[in-house]
């Protein structure tokens, strides 16, 4: 039992090295021409020219940077929206069926008109991402709300409670798990819809680089910046998953 225990940990590791070493066996074969499926370890050495030349750094920060400025503007607005929407039952009636017809449309078919709207600057990205976050923390937040039992509201109702203070101390942690995955969700969808937006409409950023070193045939720059994307977001979503075990560690007893 102690082995197991001991290599448990570690299982999550065999996928993305049998993987690599796939990835690894193809080239080495020749199966594909270099120029379009270069090693395993050219990739490699690629990265530390990046991060070595501070390339890699400055365009993840912008990335990261956009992405966090973004995500915290849409997922506290559709954080508000959601609790309003599911309090009150006029913003339902006027407001819910719109939310549920532009929550369908996809962020990505939107970046025309939001480029020919505010163009390529800082605002069209930030837009685009906070247009991604909003939704599914609205709509988390809506449907945890309405899932509070009706008991919190009858002693809401006895001690008088204004809704701010209902909304604050008694709603919001009542609704807490749903909501968090909610950010979590929102969180990993809004990351891969900025890099989508930089491939297409961007002078700076991940997804800038992957897409001029596509232009430039660097496929080992290209390469990095996939990986990247991917580490990134693998973390986003592991921090994510790692505090909801930790807030909510109880529910699980």
């Amino acid at each position: 039992m102690r082995p197991y225990r001991l290599l448990n940990p570690l299982t999550w590791l065999i996928s993305p090295l049998a993987l690599l070493a796939l990835w690894a066996l193809v080239a080495h074969l020749g199966i594909f021409p270099r120029n379009l499926l270069v090693p395993p370890a050219q990739v490699l050495q690629t990265f530390e020219e990046l991060l070595a030349s501070g390339e890699l750094v400055e365009h993840l920060s912008n990335s990261l940077s956009r992405l966090g400025l973004g995500f915290g503007i849409g997922s506290l607005c559709g954080l508000a929206f959601g609790v309003l929407m599911a309090l009150s039952k006029t913003i339902e009636v006027y407001c819910a069926p719109l939310f549920h017809t532009l929550r369908q449309i996809p962020s990505i078919a939107l970046i025309p008109m939001f480029v020919l709207l505010f163009g390529i600057d800082e605002t069209f990205k930030i837009i685009i991402v906070a247009k991604t976050a909003f939704f599914p923390v609205a709509l988390a937040a809506s449907e945890g709300v309405k899932g509070i039992p009706r008991s919190y509201f009858e002693v809401a109702d006895v001690y008088r409670l204004r809704w701010p203070t209902f909304v604050w101390r008694i709603a919001l942690p009542a609704a807490a798990p749903p909501i968090i995955t909610g950010f979590r969700i929102s969180l990993t969808r809004a990351w891969v819809v900025l890099v989508a937006t930089e491939l297409l409409a961007a002078d700076s950023g991940l997804g800038q680089m992957i897409e001029m070193a596509r232009q430039m045939l660097r496929i080992d720059v290209v390469m990095v910046g996939v990986v990247v994307t991917g580490v990134i977001g693998f973390a986003l979503d592991y921090g994510f998953r790692s505090l909801e075990q930790r807030l909510f560690r109880w529910q699980t007893r």
